[in-house]
């Protein structure tokens, strides 16, 4: 005899015009747009297709560098992009480096002679020689907008490999802003269209396997498509209040495919169920209405709250990703409740229409799975000690993470353009990546100004080869900015800028504002807004889901339990991060190079994307759980009930998500790789060891206790798991659903 626990009351609700017996607000979407099928559907594709065209009119508004920026070099970017400085044409660098030749002047004088000769190619500079005498850097501009110089830089590389095919006893090679954009970037953007491009038909096809119906398996990927497309418009609109960063579209085609799809198979599979049980076609789709449709209105409040922890960063790139991820969940939520349940009605039995022999099946028994936790449930105990072992085993590596900014070891190490930014940075350091001090005064072209820059200069040289020269200055228009530049050397070498250098020579003019900038200085600003975000943005993660888990499930156990869970599929992430990048496993599959630590932003993106999706699946799987108790089975009878009859979707779920997110690891930069192995490896196990084994295992122990509720919580709404009774025969007028 199980103890007593709170149920949902006994329905009572009223019922019109023949409508069947539902509560709540996805049960009554749903059965509104199951009788108004046509206006649902057309309206779905007048919202979709009005936003698309609206976002066309409007345009989306980009984040500028200064948008993104963080402390003193945030604030040194924004006032260098007021001060009305001349617009730079892309810079281009060329290393000339003794192989087995000594002199490299016949080769220099080739290299310059040939490069003003050159179309697009403007402003070729003398030749600078490194301190250690071994290479010379002959550096140049293309001609025309720096933002379009990616298209005008083919003749300059094809004349750089020229004059290297003519000196073979020197090292020549080209980098530079346009050349980096023309031969990473433009790898970059086909690798990243290729995924756009495979990741659809990757999905189909798990469907079509999944479910054996043609038409069934479009269904889900119709609406993903659809949500995503609808979404991305009504990013335009939201970029007014918070600029959008170019990536922001392909993290919503990511989440847009994952969450989309999970809503239609959980939705779809149950209408089916019910339907294949011999439940008539109303009943089916009120049924899944219900119960997975309530489901989705959770599961996507809780994703929406996961994501909207990337606000509590306050960083551009975090806030352009939360509106964009936010934006495509709600509307996929939408679409789930509106048109699905209407394509449902239209189609009645035609759902599954176009059956794939061998692979299309009546009904599932779930064989397979339920012996599987047949034995989990038997040995409970040891079923959670295995679990909890092998993800600690997994996880163990997180214990030595590390994070660093993104670099050139980032980028594909063989290829020719990171290879020469290697080179110029090894023997030019001030020219890769200079700190840059924006000086800010009434006039910087003052005695005061000119005595200070002597006395930086004189400190650069006395920096015992922390600061390297050239020491070069630009000012603006109206004089009053002035950008020094400086090569910085040594891990020491900004603090030793900001904290000394700086303050003891520019610092020093009357009214003057001296900020340092520079990728150096503007990674170690992002570290440092990052590392103030982190307790703020786990907290408020942690913490709403957790409410959410309570007011939905009124258990405090099942809300620690699905927190608890969800964190360790987070740290199996982290550790198999650890374990690929940082220790150098599988470089040569990859096609990467192991630094000494995971890009930094990495860390806390994949908590925050991990965590939504793994709640997306823990709220199905508990809902069907609850509504196995709910109707009087045991805990441990519901838990076998709940898991094995989701265990098979899920599944396809999840292989849906492993196989997209997979498709990142074949991008060319270092992060990409790095969230698609970590998003695929943590929905794996998710799947696997985490739903499959430790959830049952841990309620199976926990029994009755699952759902302890403390009695001075009894005010939380009663919110019904189980389908309504079902009401007595009755036709409308209109039917509900189509029958074939």
């Amino acid at each position: 005899m199980r103890n007593s626990h709170p149920t949902a009351p006994p329905a009572t609700h009223k019922r019109t015009k023949g409508e069947p017996n539902v509560k709540g607000i996805a049960a009554r979407a749903a059965m509104w747009s199951a009788r108004h099928r046509t206006l649902a559907i057309l309206g779905w594709i007048a919202f979709v297709v009005g936003v698309t065209i609206l976002s066309g009119q409007l345009g989306t508004h980009e984040a500028t560098n200064a948008d993104q920026g963080h402390g003193d070099s945030g604030k040194a970017d924004r006032i260098v992009e007021q001060a009305g400085f001349p617009e730079q044409p892309a810079g281009e660098m060329v290393i000339v480096q003794n192989r087995a030749g000594t002199d490299r002047a016949a080769a220099i004088a080739d290299l310059t002679k040939q490069l003003k000769n050159t179309a697009d190619v403007t402003g070729v500079q003398p030749a600078i020689e490194s301190p250690d005498k071994r290479s010379s850097l002959v550096t140049f501009s293309i001609a025309g907008d720096s933002e379009t110089a990616k298209d005008r830089v083919a003749p300059a590389l094809d004349t750089v490999a020229k004059v290297q095919a003519a000196h073979t006893d020197f090292y020549i090679a080209e980098g530079g802003d346009a050349s980096g954009d023309k031969l990473i970037g433009d790898d970059l953007d086909k690798g990243l269209s290729r995924l756009g491009m495979l990741s659809i038909p990757v999905t189909l096809g798990i469907l079509l396997v999944a479910f054996g119906a043609v038409v069934s398996a479009l269904l889900p990927v119709a609406l993903a498509i659809t949500a995503v497309v609808a979404a991305i418009g009504l990013l335009a609109a939201a970029s007014r209040l918070a600029p959008t960063v170019d990536t922001t579209m392909h993290v919503m085609l990511l989440v847009g495919l994952a969450v989309g799809v999970d809503y239609c198979l959980f939705y779809i599979k149950r209408e089916r169920d019910e339907r294949r049980a011999g439940a008539d076609a109303h009943r089916a789709l009120v049924v899944a209405a219900q119960t997975s449709g309530r489901s989705i209105w959770v599961s996507g409040l809780t994703v929406i709250v996961a994501m909207a922890g990337m606000f509590l960063t306050f960083d551009t790139t975090f806030v352009s990703f939360a509106v964009g991820t936010i934006l495509v969940v709600a509307t996929a939520v939408l679409g789930s409740l509106t048109v699905l349940p209407a394509m449902l009605a239209a189609l009645g039995d035609k759902v599954d229409a176009v059956k794939i022999p061998g692979l299309y099946r009546r009904r599932s028994d779930g064989r397979a799975w339920n012996a599987f936790l047949g034995v989990v449930l038997a040995k409970p105990l040891i079923s959670a000690l295995v679990a909890v072992g092998a993800l600690a085993v997994i996880a163990s590596p997180v214990l030595d993470l590390r994070t660093k900014a993104e670099s050139i070891e980032d980028l594909p190490p063989n290829a020719a353009i990171v290879q020469a930014f290697k080179a110029v940075d090894a023997a030019f350091p001030s020219k890769t990546s200079p700190a840059e001090v924006v000086v800010e005064a009434s006039t910087v072209k003052s005695a005061a100004f000119n005595g200070q820059l002597g006395a930086f200069k004189k400190a650069v040289s006395q920096s015992q080869g922390k600061l390297t020269g050239p020491v070069e200055v630009r000012i603006n228009p109206a004089g009053t900015v002035a950008i020094v530049s400086v090569g910085l050397v040594g891990d020491d070498a900004l603090s030793s800028l900001r904290e000394n250098v700086v303050p003891a020579t520019f610092g020093t003019v009357d009214g003057a504002t001296a900020l340092v900038t520079g990728e150096r200085a503007g990674d170690a600003d992002f570290n440092a807004r990052l590392d103030a975000s982190l307790p703020w943005v786990f907290g408020f993660v942690l913490g709403l889901a957790f409410l959410l888990l309570l007011v939905s499930f009124r258990s405090v156990v099942v809300a620690i339990t699905g927190v608890v869970l969800n964190l360790l599929s987070v740290a199996a992430a982290y550790g198999m991060l650890v374990y690929v990048f940082q220790y150098g496993h599988f470089e040569k599959q990859l096609q990467f190079q192991a630094t000494d630590g995971i890009t930094n932003w990495m860390p806390l993106f994949l908590f925050i994307i991990l965590f939504g999706l793994s709640m997306d699946y823990h709220v199905f799987v508990l809902s069907r759980i609850r509504e196995g108790y709910d109707r009087g089975l045991s805990t441990r009878d519901a838990v076998r009930e709940g898991i094995g009859r989701t265990a098979g979707v899920i599944t396809s779920a999840a292989v849906v998500m492993v196989a997209v997110f997979a498709l990142f690891a074949t991008l060319p930069l270092a992060s990409t790789k790095q969230l698609g192995i970590g998003l695929a490896a943590a929905v794996l196990l998710d799947a696997t060891i985490i739903r499959a084994v430790l959830l049952p295992a841990v309620m199976a122990l926990l029994g009755e206790k699952n759902w302890w509720l403390p009695r001075w919580l009894g005010w939380l709404p009663q919110i019904a798991h189980a389908p309504a009774p079902q009401p007595a025969p009755e036709r409308s007028s209109r039917e509900l659903i189509t029958t074939s």
